[in-house]
């Protein structure tokens, strides 16, 4: 069973989301992002947040076509996304999928990209999906396998200080236990040479994006 959250960015791929839910998923929407589960049809399992972003004729559509509310004060410490994340956590799902977790506001961004690799989450398998590309947190000790197509794009971005021990096999530049330093680009624009490449970590937090040439493409975090 996945959990399946909807945050307020940009959404430019229904068809991938639809591609990535199953009936027996539970869907959250992080307030605005109930928008987006509206637009494709779907009836969110859970809404939370302050609602800033929801007219009260979209809360009570919601709410009588069985939708959970969780409401919060506008003044909180936390953003809808976070929320939305530690209630997913608490159901202890197989893995948690995040759509329209990007966008236009550059706070925003960087803030979901940190809070995806923050030590909270840590075990969970977590991935932020926009359009062709999938951003996969990867701490050490840890190994994600990417499948995809030859020519595929891979980053590795190293977060929170050096990722050290890191092993790549099946890209076009494979590494051998060594290390990519915090604030260096060394990682970014690697490429699939096959339809699989293995990524290992020892220690640190990677930043890990997948850039799809086939949209059968798949990342999974083991």
């Amino acid at each position: 069973m996945k959990t399946i959250i909807f945050a307020n960015g940009n959404f430019s791929d229904p068809q991938r989301a639809r591609q990535n839910i199953q009936p027996e998923d539970i869907i959250l929407a992080a307030d605005g992002g109930a928008r987006h589960c509206l637009a494709m049809e779907l009836i969110p399992h859970v809404v939370i947040g302050d609602f800033d972003s929801l007219t009260p004729d979209e809360l009570a559509y919601m709410q009588a076509a069985g939708a959970k509310l969780i409401r919060y004060p506008v003044d909180k410490d936390f953003t809808d996304l976070e929320l939305a994340l530690e209630y997913a956590q608490q159901l202890k799902p197989d893995r948690i999928l995040i759509f329209g977790g990007l966008g236009a506001r550059w706070d925003q961004t960087l803030a979901n990209l940190t809070l995806i690799a923050g030590s909270n989450y840590n075990g969970v398998s977590l991935a932020l999906l926009d359009g062709s590309q999938e951003i996969i947190p990867l701490h050490g000790p840890g190994t994600l396998s990417i499948h995809g197509s030859p020519g595929d794009t891979v980053s590795l971005i190293p977060l929170a200080g050096n990722a050290e021990g890191i092993t790549i096999q099946g890209c076009a530049y494979p590494l051998d236990h060594e290390t990519l330093y915090f604030g260096s680009t060394r990682g970014v624009s690697n490429a699939l040479s096959d339809h699989t490449a293995t990524i290992s970590l020892e220690r640190g937090t990677l930043i890990c994006i997948h850039i799809r040439n086939a949209a059968h493409s798949e990342a999974k975090a083991t």
